[in-house]
């Protein structure tokens, strides 16, 4: 039988260690682990991820802010609003909710987060501190959910091929780089493939371990995976439905019924991947807290 690796379960198990480590460094160390979240605009899904956020950290006994600015908002004073965050000490965890109005540039305003906050581990040095294993970094969360799924779920990366189809800056590339990693879920062979690979199906069914991250629902079909594969599906995807009450259905870029029919194991959308971005995203603040006090928690 096909093992189904449940985010939300994995996500469940992660949550309930953070908040032992949010206890310890709140009655050992006198800290609270604090959670900025900046919203710039009144996009509907921002809002609705942002206020999941928030909601998940206060739940765990994290300190949650949301910071929400006009649309109109000038990138100076985003600019000054991080800036005044970066000094904050009672901030461990700084996230700037994307996509920012187009008069903004996203790049000078992750660079501008101070690295030891940037819980999105998208800033330039905690992209650079992964690629080399050197110094503490933040691992962009999604890319570090998946390598808890496979760890947790039994299926560790050690010694396999793993094939990540998708090659983002927020996704396949970080995914490889920890995967590759001399360290607890990775020392894997990685081989990253994209929508422009001649032969994607002959690559994919090399694959011990498939991570697609594509952005393209429903791409990967069951001819594309080896027998016995294990499976892990990044993508979330909205597409058309007349059968479903709301018109439509969420899907992700691996067409599951077939896909599970040949795999070991298999993350499902939803319930899967998704979860466990946010789970990460607090990980990574309770880490910064820690990190704040000289504490491995």
């Amino acid at each position: 039988m096909t093992q189904i690796i449940s985010g939300r379960d994995i996500s469940t198990e992660i949550r309930a260690e953070l908040r032992e480590k949010v206890s310890v460094l709140k009655s050992d160390y006198g800290v609270t682990p604090g959670l900025a979240t900046v919203l710039v605009g009144s996009d509907p899904a921002s809002q609705m991820y942002v206020g999941m956020k928030n909601k998940a950290a206060q739940a765990m006994g994290i300190h949650s802010e949301q910071l929400t600015l006009e649309t109109e908002t000038s990138e100076e004073e985003l600019l000054g609003a991080v800036e005044e965050l970066n000094g904050n000490p009672e901030i461990h965890g700084i996230l700037v909710q994307l996509p920012l109005p187009d008069h903004i540039d996203e790049a000078r305003v992750i660079e501008a987060i101070d690295p030891s906050k940037d819980v999105d581990g998208f800033h330039p040095i905690s992209v650079g501190r992964l690629a080399t294993g050197s110094g503490d970094y933040f691992a962009p969360c999604t890319p570090a959910g998946v390598v808890e799924m496979l760890v947790r779920s039994g299926h560790d990366p050690a010694g396999k091929h793993v094939v990540v189809v998708g090659r983002s800056n927020i996704v396949g590339k970080p995914a490889a780089a920890l995967l590759m990693r001399k360290a607890v879920g990775g020392n894997a062979t990685v081989t990253i493939a994209h929508s422009r690979t001649k032969d994607l199906a002959a690559v994919t069914r090399t694959a011990d371990i498939l991570v697609v991250a594509m952005g393209r629902p429903e791409m990967i079909t069951g001819d594309m995976v080896a027998e016995g594969s294990v499976v892990i599906d990044v993508g979330t995807n909205r597409v058309d439905d007349e059968t479903r009450e709301k018109g439509y259905r969420v899907c992700g870029d691996v067409l599951f019924d077939e896909v599970k029919v040949k795999a070991a194991a298999i993350s499902p959308v939803p319930g899967g991947v998704g979860p466990m971005t946010i789970t990460m995203l607090l990980a990574n603040t309770v880490k910064s807290a820690g990190i704040s006090v000289g504490s491995v928690v």
